[in-house]
């Protein structure tokens, strides 16, 4: 049996597809948490052994492609948000194929590149321009930021490190809350610290420092479980003051980019707290550009509902290089 192998693998979790030849979506699904695996080339001959119990394919792939929540370039990949490290030789030799590794929200863009109306609410702005640059970006373990911008007859993907850019704060509550923050990351503190998981819990115990109260949770989904009940004040202005940034953050981005094509948001927080966000200041922040507020309402921001995109992406990619594949549509 030819078969191909495509990962997704963040800071928290890792999500793997054994896909038969050709086909870009499998049910062969197989998660794991990244707490509960020391060595990531253990967990790859692990990850053979559940493919072949549950599929029979005892061969190895034909091709991988993985996609990692850190900079992707060089030989040694070390993840930003979790303990894991490999080189792509070792990762090679453990799956016994050929091995593409990619930027986790490279992966996500090029899964953007294949949605439909059903997998997608459009959150305010107009209509997007057709064969003009999209914005990509999503809070989840970390902050993926990536773009699409035309090449030929598609797109090209643009790999970056956006979730580190500095943060640039708006109001006098985010100018306190910055203070706090610096406190305990130093004077440069960058988006990511606020727009992730991670981050809403910064954003909590610094709002509690600064109101002098002493904070009731320590995760990110007792947080937004607060906040979506309705019964924490703190934990309601948390989730509100997270849109508000990432709406000032993502409309930068699109300013960055040009992108009239569209910004989407992806990444595993703002689905499960879809309603919140919807009715937050999300968009008001994101169209808070000065002389360009015009341009900015014009462009429609778009919140991915469908899920395991990245592995999707991840498909795509590998048969864009791999040539002896091709994808069935």
């Amino acid at each position: 049996m030819s078969w191909q192998l495509v990962a997704d693998i963040g800071g928290t979790n890792a999500r793997f597809a054994a896909l038969p030849s050709g086909q870009l979506e499998s049910e062969h699904q197989f998660f794991y948490t990244v707490a509960e695996h020391q060595d990531f080339i253990q967990l790859l001959a692990e990850l053979l052994e559940d493919i072949g119990a549950a599929t029979g394919w005892h061969e190895p792939p034909q091709a991988a492609c993985l996609a990692v929540a850190c900079p992707a370039d060089g030989e040694r990949v070390s993840f930003t948000n979790s303990h894991w490290q490999f080189s792509k030789t070792d990762a090679a030799a453990a799956l016994g194929c050929e091995l593409l590794v990619i930027n986790d929200f490279a992966a996500v863009a090029h899964g953007v590149a294949q949605l439909s109306g059903d997998d997608l609410l459009q959150v305010g702005g107009g209509t997007a321009e057709t064969g003009k640059a999209i914005a990509v970006i999503g809070p989840g373990t970390g902050l993926g930021v990536s773009g699409l911008v035309p090449s030929g007859n598609g797109y090209a993907v643009i790999e970056g490190e956006g979730g580190h850019v500095s943060f640039a704060p708006t109001g006098g509550r985010q100018l306190a809350l910055l203070g706090v923050l610096q406190e305990r990351f130093g004077d440069r503190v960058s988006v990511e610290r606020l727009l992730s998981g991670a981050g809403l819990v910064n954003i909590y115990t610094a709002l509690a420092a600064l109101d002098g109260s002493a904070p009731r949770y320590t995760e990110a989904a007792q947080v937004s479980a607060a906040a979506l009940a309705g019964d924490d004040l703190l934990a309601s202005e948390t989730l509100a003051l997270f849109c508000e940034i990432l709406g000032s953050v993502a409309g930068d981005l699109a300013l960055t980019l040009g992108a009239t094509g569209g910004v989407y948001l992806a990444g595993g927080i703002l689905p499960r707290v879809r309603e919140l966000f919807v009715s937050s200041d999300f968009r008001r922040c994101f169209e808070a550009k000065g002389r360009f507020v015009n341009y900015l309402a014009a462009i429609p921001v778009y919140l991915v509902v469908r899920e395991q995109l990245g592995l999707l992406g991840a498909a795509h990619y590998l048969y864009s290089r791999v040539k002896a594949i091709q994808p069935l549509t």
